[in-house]
């Protein structure tokens, strides 16, 4: 018989420290596991163990927060099949659901209601050759797309994707944001300011609150 667990490293309840709902109150639902090994990745701790949840189990936990917005992030949690059934049943309970995804799995089959967040891997990510360049036309304009910059070369690698893939002629969200303590948020900031670049700088409000701690 087929698992109907998802495996789960934290649910938790946090303001949104990334897109464009950051600053809101979120629960946060982390799948365990991840097929990319990023570089700059601050969530190491996700990428094994994690306990078993069944999705009635976490639309419980979830609705103990009493919030309007969920994100399914990870790790990955596209690795895990029932991510997609997690997702609908979420969206079916009224929420306002978005999901964080590395860009290296399709996301064909997620549901229509939830905001894709796609990062694109720049090359100082280590894990640019895993992009799944056939995303971008499945993004609906509920959608957003992440660029995490590690450097110029970053930066101008990411300038070239947004003229290749004519992102900014979509109604699209593109966000660039400094990888922390890699690319000073400064420089970023004036480098978007000279080339008139028509995308928005984030920087991780979570980080800046509570630092690299778990559970926010």
């Amino acid at each position: 018989m087929a698992d109907d667990t998802v495996r789960i490293t934290e649910i938790f309840y946090s303001l949104q420290g990334e897109t464009s709902t950051i600053g809101l109150p979120v629960a946060f639902i982390r799948l365990t596991g991840c097929p990319l090994r990023c570089l700059y990745c601050d969530t190491e701790y996700a990428f094994h163990g994690g306990e078993k949840y069944t999705l009635e189990d976490i639309l419980t936990r979830v609705a103990s927060f009493n919030t309007t917005y969920v994100t399914v992030t990870g790790g990955e949690p596209l690795a895990q099949p029932l991510c997609l059934p997690l997702l609908t049943q979420l969206c079916d309970a009224g929420y306002r659901v978005s999901l964080e995804t590395s860009g290296a799995l399709p996301i064909k089959g997620v549901d229509p209601r939830v905001a894709v967040i796609l990062d694109i891997k720049t090359p100082g990510s280590g894990e640019v050759g895993r992009n799944l360049w056939e995303n971008i036309a499945e993004l609906n304009d509920r959608a957003e797309i992440k660029f995490v910059l590690c450097g110029r070369q970053d930066y101008e690698w990411a300038r070239l994707q947004l003229d290749q893939h004519k992102l900014c002629e979509r109604d699209i969200e593109v966000l660039f944001s400094p990888s922390h303590s890699q690319l000073n948020a400064t420089n970023l900031a004036d480098w978007i300011l000279e080339d008139n670049l028509p995308v928005r700088m984030q920087l991780q409000l979570h980080k800046q609150l509570w630092g690299d701690e778990p559970g926010k």
